[in-house]
């Protein structure tokens, strides 16, 4: 299990370089600053856990718990929704589709799952008495 989190972690990295210089160089000039804004919060958060699943994938090498499995999960599922969610509202603010913007009502559901991965995290030293 470890390696796909390892495996995930690249590729959600690479991406996550690949949205940044995107942000940067092609959509800056052409969206508003709140929506470049809401778009580099994805861009941040999917590098922040992104990282944070790439040591989830490490520590569960060393320490296999089921709720580091899980955790990594929840990492996994908190980058595709709460990123893919503010990419997906920045998308539809720039083409004026204002009858989708409550999509931004599941960024949180990324966020509480980021949370819930967190918290795994912690359950899981606990587990091992890592701490």
């Amino acid at each position: 299990m470890h390696k796909g989190f390892l495996k995930m972690a690249a590729i959600f990295g690479a991406f996550t370089v690949i949205l940044g210089a995107f942000a940067a160089h092609t959509i800056k000039p052409i969206i508003s600053s709140d929506a470049l804004a809401v778009f580099e919060t994805g861009v941040r958060y999917q590098m922040y856990h992104t990282i944070a699943l790439f040591f989830t994938g490490l520590l569960y090498k060393e320490f296999p718990v089921k709720s580091i499995v899980i955790a990594g999960k929840f990492f996994i599922i908190g980058i595709v929704i709460f990123s893919g969610s503010l990419y997906l509202l920045t998308y539809l603010k720039t083409i004026g589709a204002n009858n989708f913007l409550w999509i931004g009502a599941i960024t949180p559901f990324g966020g509480v799952a980021f949370i819930v991965a967190w918290l795994l995290l912690a359950k899981s030293f606990k587990v091992k008495k890592l701490l």
